[in-house]
């Protein structure tokens, strides 16, 4: 069969590789659409992978084409998305529901051969069966939306609340769009690039804010807001929207740390200071899992896209074919691109 292999460093190619050996208690799936994560950069081009040549993909969906003797839960035809992790099911951590926390965990398109492939093994527990109304594109979108959608579970939902996102990449519109859908008072948008706060905009965001203006702090505090407990969710990634959080952030905020840093964080004893007098709680959100697995994060995201209230279309950079994938991703050179890129295969 098809992949696209990542041979080594910064060196991507269409390579044939034996289609995976169906096991008891897992499925072989034929991928429809597997979608590029901003964590497989670093494993592309900057040797950030466990092992080469690997097959990446871990944000995709297809079809059961084989069923183990075991599996109870699927049939051939059934069309599902992949919840990745492959949790060890024997640790505290598991045991405690807390999938995300597994330290003997393998992941999909990672520690496993994953989904740019035309057909994947996949644990029964992982697929993640679709509505017959929801696309195979809106399927590769489940696995980043319930990134979003975890830490506003662990916060206790966003109804009522005021909504801030900092950093409206794909996981940043998601949540946008979420927590417009789950009843929150007012959702604010927040970055540096006024292209994705126009997005946010149209996606449901009640006000944009660029952080490059020097007096953010002032126009988010004359905003018309709801008054209600704000929940602030952090999707940047970088020390400068850590920081922005802290300056925005009005007193016993609740901030979810969501985006992961590739740079240190430095706090002044006056940022700090922020987090002591606004009384503020700080929590970090990994990965998107409960129980029973891979949990509710995964059942509201059914629920989202089956009710049509989450927009995949304007999240897109692209929908490539193998040869037309290799490139487009070779041509990032390691950066983000502004919308999802998916390879289908045909």
């Amino acid at each position: 069969m098809l992949s696209i292999a990542v041979k080594s460093n910064k060196k991507l190619e269409i390579a044939q590789i034996s289609k995976p050996e169906l096991k008891e208690n897992s499925v072989i799936v034929k991928v429809h659409v597997s979608g590029l994560c901003g964590s497989d950069l670093p494993r592309i081009f900057d040797e950030g992978a466990h092992f080469y040549p690997i097959v990446l993909g871990h944000e995709f969906a297809g079809e059961v084409v084989e069923v183990g003797s075991n599996v109870s839960s699927l049939r051939v035809g059934d069309r599902i998305a992949c919840a990745p992790l492959v949790p060890c099911g024997q640790c505290v951590q598991c045991n405690e529901g807390r999938y995300s926390l597994c330290k003997e965990y393998s992941f999909i398109g990672s520690r496993a051969q994953g989904g740019n492939a035309e057909y994947v093994e996949v644990p029964e527990q992982c697929c993640f069966l679709l509505d017959p109304t929801v696309s195979s594109i809106q399927g590769a979108f489940f696995e980043p939306l319930t990134v979003s959608l975890h830490p506003i579970l662990m916060a206790g939902g966003v109804e009522g609340k005021d909504v801030t996102v900092v950093g409206v990449g794909t996981i940043g519109l998601l949540a946008v769009q979420a927590a417009k859908a789950m009843g929150a008072a007012t959702v604010t948008a927040v970055d540096i690039c006024d292209q994705k706060l126009s997005k946010a905009k149209t996606l449901g965001a009640d006000y944009c804010f660029n952080s490059l203006d020097k007096d953010i702090c002032e126009q988010i505090s004359f905003a018309c807001f709801a008054g209600h407990e704000q929940l602030i969710l952090e999707t940047a990634g970088s020390p400068a929207s850590v920081k922005q959080c802290l300056n925005i952030a009005s007193p016993r905020a609740t901030v979810a740390l969501i985006g992961t840093l590739h740079h240190d964080l430095t706090l002044s004893h006056r940022e700090f200071g922020q987090i002591l007098r606004k009384e503020l709680t700080l929590f970090g959100s990994w990965m998107n899992y409960s129980a029973p697995y891979p949990g509710k994060e995964w059942e509201v995201a059914r629920e989202l896209f089956s009710s049509n209230l989450i927009d995949t279309e304007s999240l897109l950079d692209g929908v490539y074919e193998p040869t037309e994938f290799i490139r487009r991703v070779e041509s990032l050179d390691g950066n983000s691109p502004d919308g999802k890129v998916l390879l289908k295969w045909s």
